[in-house]
Parts: structure tokens; C-alpha cells; sequence
């Protein structure tokens, strides 16, 4: 069947449910939306141009302390976020086509081969949105594809598709696509256009792409509150800078147990007494 055919039936099916009834998100169990357990659902964000090493370091070390999915970062950091991160359980994440998407396909290939040399182990690319206004289904899946390609199993890849600027219905047809082409993850947003994630984007997002394949909210998520709407609606990524304020109710109290559960005989942070019931 051809991809285009593919697209408009899945496009049809998903638009017809999402506008019939309201499309089911996730059931994850209340237990695991305690603020604490959301540590394993954050991408601790730090893609500020004017970052500083310092800065990663920062982002790195709260990583670590809060047993977060990974870091993600811009890729002139990622050597430095792999080495600080090295056998920590947090995953090295970069940014490719960052953060327009407009470079051509092998120009994002050749930058994730960079950035699997030096560590990275997830990546988050941005699509070509102009093929996706020109229609041009094959050029999306093409873009995609170079970076699946090149990340060769080495590193996840999340497709960012920039749901602010898209219509429904293109947004069903990209998620469709970055399945076809093997992606990992469906993500909403960079940060830098004009919305980030909404509730009612990760539904369709999630109603989309199935149960099995991620999907990454991510812009404007900044409360514990923001967290669960978007893990209830379907998420199982979130990309956000406020990871620390999200896990710890904004205190970031020193010595408070976090309960992560990476715990043995004694904190791997040493900045708590380990209460053995509450895991």
C-alpha cells in the first residue's frame, strides 16, 4: 500500500473517532502520579543558546539526584552531558535540526552521527514543516528516515513535530509517517514556535500512533499539575526545565526521600534516611 493511501486511511479513522468521542489517554495508576515517581517520565531540558557549561553541569547533577529519563541538550553538550552522566542510569539526549527543522535531510543524518559519537544515546529531531504545508508526504518520511537510519538502533529518536503550527489533520498524517518510519517517540514541540503541548494534542498524538509507541509532550509544562494532565492524556515523555520543581512540589528539599527506589542499604545521594515502606 503506498504511503499516501496509508496516511489517508489512518488520517480518516483517527479524525473520525477523535471527533466523535473523546479519545481515551492513558491508565497509568495514581500511585505512580505521586511527584516523585514522575522523575522517570522527565527529559531534564536545558536548550537555552546562552547555556554555559556550568549550566550543564547543574542540569546533569539534578539528573542524577532525581533519577530523571535523561538530559537533553543542544549538541555542541552532548560529549560533555555523556561523560558527566556515565553510568549514572540517566540517558545522554541532543537536539538535531534544532530548531526549525529546515536543514535538508543528510545535513540532520550527519548530525546524529555526530552526536552518537559523542554519547548521545536519544535524540529529538525536528521535522521539515514546510514539506509537511507542501504536502510533500514522501520528502516527510525521507527526513524522518535519515535520522532513523543513522541512528541505527544506537539512540532512540523523537520526532518533534511542531504541533502549534499544524492542523489536525496533518498532525495525524506526521505521527503516522514517523511510525512508518521507525521513530521511537512523537513529540509536540520545541519550545521556540508559537504553543507547546497541550492536552488535547498528546490525545490525538497518542489515539494515533497506539499504545506502543512514545509519545513526548513537551513546551509550556512547568507544575506537577501540567505533568499529570499530560501523562493522563497519553504522554509517556515530558520534556520540560522545570523537572526539579515538578518531582519535589517546588521545595527541592535536601533531605526529603524523593522514593526513586534506586536505594539499597543507604541513599545513592546521601540526602535522606531510607524509609523502606514507602516503596
Amino acid at each position: 500500500m503506498e504511503i499516501n493511501e496509508i496516511i489517508r486511511k489512518v488520517t480518516e479513522e483517527v479524525c473520525q473517532q477523535y471527533g466523535i468521542t473523546s479519545v481515551s489517554g492513558s491508565s497509568v495508576k495514581s500511585a505512580d502520579l505521586e511527584p516523585a515517581a514522575l522523575a522517570k517520565y522527565i527529559d531534564h531540558t536545558l536548550l537555552k543558546p546562552e547555556a554555559s557549561a556550568e549550566d550543564i553541569h547543574k542540569v546533569c547533577d539534578e539528573a542524577k539526584k532525581y533519577h530523571f529519563a535523561s538530559v537533553c541538550v543542544n549538541p555542541s553538550y552532548i560529549k560533555q552531558v555523556a561523560e558527566e552522566l556515565h553510568g549514572s542510569g540517566v540517558t545522554p539526549c541532543c537536539v538535531i535540526g534544532f530548531p526549525f527543522g529546515t536543514q535538508p535531510p543528510e545535513t540532520k543524518k550527519n548530525e546524529t552521527l555526530d552526536a552518537i559519537i559523542n554519547g548521545a544515546r536519544e535524540v529529538d529531531m525536528v521535522i521539515n514543516v514546510g514539506a509537511v504545508k507542501n504536502k510533500d508526504w514522501l520528502e516527510v518520511k525521507r527526513d524522518i528516515s535519515a535520522v532513523v537510519e543513522a541512528a541505527n538502533t544506537k539512540a532512540k529518536v523523537k520526532v518533534i513535530i511542531e504541533t502549534a503550527l499544524l492542523t489536525d489533520e496533518e498532525k495525524v498524517k506526521v505521527c503516522t509517517i514517523a511510525k512508518l518510519a521507525g521513530a521511537d517517540f512523537v513529540k509536540t514541540s520545541t519550545g521556540y514556535s508559537k504553543g507547546g503541548a497541550t492536552v488535547e494534542d498528546v490525545a490525538l498524538m497518542r489515539a494515533t500512533v497506539g499504545p506502543d509507541m512514545g509519545v513526548k509532550a513537551s513546551g509550556g509544562i512547568r507544575t506537577y499539575e501540567d505533568a499529570v494532565k499530560m501523562i493522563r492524556a497519553g504522554a509517556s515523555r515530558l520534556g520540560c526545565s522545570a523537572g526539579v520543581a515538578i518531582v519535589t512540589g517546588g521545595s527541592n528539599t535536601p533531605n526529603k526521600c524523593i522514593n526513586c527506589g534506586a536505594c539499597k542499604a543507604k541513599c545513592p545521594v546521601g540526602n535522606c534516611t531510607i524509609v523502606k515502606c514507602d516503596y
